[in-house]
């Protein structure tokens, strides 16, 4: 699949440049795989944590332009380090040797020919851990088809439902288009989450969708599509976690916390429509704090 970057057209960007003799679109990924961090993450999901951590892959680089992206120092910027396909594999395996729950790929779209390839290695040599893909959802079905097979776990974001806060926000138009698809795709490939015994995820589709300050609205008709669409048949993560960073102080109505009252206000509406499988924040994640350290730990 590596040849496909001769072309890339791995998301909605369609930049179409030959990423193989050094060009670069929209992302800025060249051919060579780039990480930032590989961590046991505590602070996922806790059917994705568990008691020992989640096996986090930091991919640099981003096909998204989101103006208050807390990892803005490896989505924008140049933080990273890059690592062959052989050393992909390696971190796979000693993600797996540190007692890592799954395999965590965070951002990882633009790499996903590479990915595929390490992961064969690394399953080759031994890996069984479940592998989650951390997704903006701003990619292509024929993509997400490669993936098929590979991915166990599908953690998506669904951003925005309106295209004009997708564009003001970051950067991507036809947002919701593209991504409802892809989620789409995503059920289809794994289907209704699946558990083990000890209540972590082994299989299936987590949703994940941001709460921003003054888009209660939006995010409403991200949860009517959701329910809607699905039903009860995947999780949803409601996340109050915002926290205004990187350019959000250009635009005054998110360059702040989200109001708690609006994030209770929209708990109680998913409660009304009758939404049962559904994982909520408490207090005190607005915090820079727990945004990751990349220090280019583990890579």
């Amino acid at each position: 699949m590596l040849n496909s970057l001769e072309s890339c057209k791995l998301c909605q960007r369609n930049c179409n440049v030959n990423r193989l003799k050094g060009y670069t679109g929209f992302c800025n990924a060249g051919k060579a795989i780039k990480i930032a961090k590989v961590s046991l993450h505590k602070w996922e999901e806790p059917c994705i944590s568990g008691s020992n951590g989640s096996g986090t892959i930091f991919f640099s680089h981003c096909n998204l332009r989101c103006v208050f992206c807390q990892n803005h120092s490896i989505s924008t910027g140049n933080i990273g380090k890059e690592v062959s396909i052989e050393r992909l594999s390696d971190i796979f395996l000693e993600q797996q040797k540190r007692g890592a729950h799954n395999i965590n790929l965070v951002t990882p779209t633009h790499y996903i020919p590479q990915i595929i390839q390490a992961l064969d290695i690394a399953k080759s040599r031994g890996l069984t851990l479940p592998i989650l893909f951390n997704t903006n959802s701003y990619q292509t079905i024929d993509t997400l088809k490669a993936l098929k097979g590979y991915v166990d776990v599908y953690l998506p974001d669904l951003k925005y439902f309106n295209d004009k806060y997708s564009i003001k926000y970051s950067d991507a138009p036809g947002y919701f288009s593209c991504a409802s698809k892809a989620i789409k795709e995503m059920y289809t490939q794994v289907g209704s989450p699946k558990f083990n015994s000890d209540g972590l995820i082994t299989k299936g589709l987590i949703i994940r969708h941001l709460m921003l300050p003054g888009l209660l609205f939006d995010s409403k008709k991200i949860i009517d599509y959701i329910y809607n669409t699905f039903g009860d048949s995947v999780y949803i993560s409601i996340m109050n976690q915002y926290t205004p960073m990187y350019h959000s102080y250009k635009f005054p109505e998110i360059d702040k916390v989200l109001n708690p009252k609006h994030y209770n206000s929209f708990i109680n509406y998913c409660i009304s429509l009758g939404i049962k499988n559904a994982f909520i924040q408490e207090k005190g994640t607005c915090s820079e704090n727990f945004v990751p350290d990349f220090d280019l730990q583990g890579v």
